[in-house]
């Protein structure tokens, strides 16, 4: 195969692979702040004198959900912008 061939298919490979990155956190960010604020609504319904409490502790998981979610992001760029594959294929074909 030719060299071009071989950095566009790592290239269009690697634009599937952010996308699955970025929606893959997306949609678990979505799914645990669905549960996330069904849980506090609860929690506050069964015991509304709770409620700064559980809030305070719902605002420190919601920033670690959205932490995970910012990973992937960064993860998704590094591949974007510095792909490793790259080198490798210019490697294997220059040997």
């Amino acid at each position: 195969m030719e060299l071009a061939t071989l950095i566009a298919n790592v290239q269009g490979n690697t634009a599937l692979t952010v996308g699955i990155l970025i929606a893959g956190g997306a949609i678990g960010t979505g799914i645990g702040f669905g549960l996330l604020g069904g849980k506090f609504l609860e929690g506050v319904a069964r015991q509304p004198e709770m409620a700064p409490m559980l809030q305070v502790r719902m605002f420190l998981v919601a920033g670690l959900l959205d932490a995970v979610a910012m990973i992937g992001v960064g993860i998704a760029l590094f591949f974007t912008f510095a792909n490793p594959f790259l080198g490798a294929v210019e490697a294997a074909v220059g040997a």
